[in-house]
């Protein structure tokens, strides 16, 4: 610990967002930058705690205090090999995790001012990238081949890990590059795909194989592999099957989200296929993440407004009794995107669409009670008769996504990613696809 008393005199500082006016003119990051010397100080903040709850909190585990140190010290290089050892992309988690490491920290408890740990793994990273201590590396192989469906975080993970242990990896995916969530889910003023683009330069240096736009009929693998991991992710979203539910204009989340990527990396698409918000009302039904990216890819679109309704009752701001320090708190989160213009409701359940001439004009909604389920579990709901309908000439569903389904599959098949949990979190995603490394790798060893 170089700086006990750095969290005392040191506050935190956090690199901030670009001016709005700014940033929803274009699709760039929104996420600003520190300079190296305020990067070390906001390191230098991490007390080294005798119980890390940051690691603890961390599903890849991190080992946060000792690149915390490093980074301080300015060993830019040693943060990296460490931050490395338990994250195959801090690339990607540095922009795009919620950081359940900071709201585990004891900074958090303390003074409510945690580290900033996610920034400091982003900078550490790219400052990994700029300097040159990426670099491809050759491994000895071991004749055995694994095939990889799915080349989203998890399967990005899985095949790295495999690759490094010296099975020759084959990553299948149906869509036209790979990524998967990473390209087609987020949005560039979140993960710029240079990014996702420059990893993926490397583990193809490296000798991971990449067949895009394959298809894979799960039922029917393809032959010649000693084993396969599956993390095709949750394909499915929650539809919205109410009255008027055929009306042009309503979307799932992910078609207007993947088809703005798409047209970012050069493709076109005619006139009748676009989900383009440019001057309409836009309303998104879901309060998760995958809202929050609709609503600022619709600020960039030019949208005249923005509405975003949620079922559930508004959090508490702040702190909630319910979900006490080091767990994750269930709190109000506004996002960049919330930032730039948005209206937010709570306790809205949507009973029809409404239309005319075959579009969407509007969505009746009506406000519901949350009541105490007295055998305890998941409140009831109970509608309160005040009906409403919400303008919208876009409609955007952001409802989460079903757990897939999967076949009974052999012995040397296995599960990771989304595709084995139901949908969670990048970092997740990760370390699914490190766990599963060692599973295929165990499996193989011992045939």
């Amino acid at each position: 610990m170089g700086n006990p008393k750095a969290y005392i005199t040191v506050p935190r500082q956090e690199a901030g967002y670009r001016p709005i006016h700014d940033r929803i003119a274009d699709f760039g990051e929104v996420e600003q930058t520190l300079n190296s010397r305020d990067r070390m100080l906001q390191a230098s903040r991490c007390m080294e705690c005798g119980v890390p709850f940051c690691h603890w909190a961390c599903p890849l585990g991190n080992k946060q205090p000792e690149w915390q140190d490093a980074l301080y010290k300015g060993e830019w290089e040693y943060a990296y090999r460490l931050l490395n050892q338990t994250n195959d992309f801090p690339e990607f988690t540095g922009r795009i995790c919620p950081a359940l490491c900071e709201k585990s920290c004891v900074l958090k408890l303390s003074i409510d001012s945690p580290v900033t740990i996610r920034e400091n793994e982003g900078a550490i990273a790219e400052t990994a990238f700029r300097e040159g201590y990426v670099k491809p590396q050759t491994y000895a192989r071991n004749g055995k081949k694994v095939a990889v469906i799915g080349a989203g975080p998890a399967g990005l993970a899985l095949a790295n890990q495999l690759n490094q242990r010296g099975y020759e990896v084959t990553v299948f995916d149906k869509n036209e590059a790979p990524g998967g969530l990473l390209r087609y889910g987020i949005p560039n003023f979140k993960l710029n795909k240079a990014i996702v683009d420059r990893r993926l330069a490397v583990m193809t240096a490296e000798g991971i194989k990449f067949e895009n736009s394959k298809e894979i009929d799960l039922n029917k693998l393809p032959e010649g592999f000693d084993a396969y991991g599956i993390c095709t992710g949750t394909p499915t979203a929650r539809d919205l099957n109410i009255p008027g539910r055929e009306l042009n204009g309503i979307h799932l989340a992910l078609e207007m989200l993947s088809q703005q990527n798409r047209i970012l990396a050069g493709r076109q698409f005619a006139k009748d296929e676009l989900v383009n918000a440019k001057g309409k009302n836009v309303l998104v039904i879901g309060g998760g993440d995958t809202g929050s990216d609709c609503i600022g890819t619709s600020h960039r679109q030019g949208a005249l407004s923005v509405t975003q309704i949620e079922i559930m009752p508004q959090p508490p701001e702040g702190h909630n009794p319910a979900t006490p320090w080091p767990q994750w708190p269930i709190v109000m989160k506004t996002t960049s995107s919330h930032e730039e213009g948005c209206t937010r409701r709570w306790c809205l359940n949507s009973n029809k669409f409404i239309g005319k001439n075959g579009k969407v004009t509007g969505v009746e909604v009506e406000e519901v009670e949350w009541l105490p389920n007295p055998e305890g579990g998941r409140p009831t709901m109970k509608p309160t008769g005040k009906v409403e309908v919400i303008k919208a000439e876009l409609v955007l569903l952001a409802m989460g996504f079903l757990k897939p389904q999967h076949p009974e599959y052999a012995p040397n098949v296995f599960l990771a990613g989304d595709a084995a949990s139901g949908a969670s979190l990048v970092v997740r995603a990760i370390a699914s696809g490190r766990q599963t490394a060692i599973k295929i790798d165990e499996y193989l060893k011992s045939k």
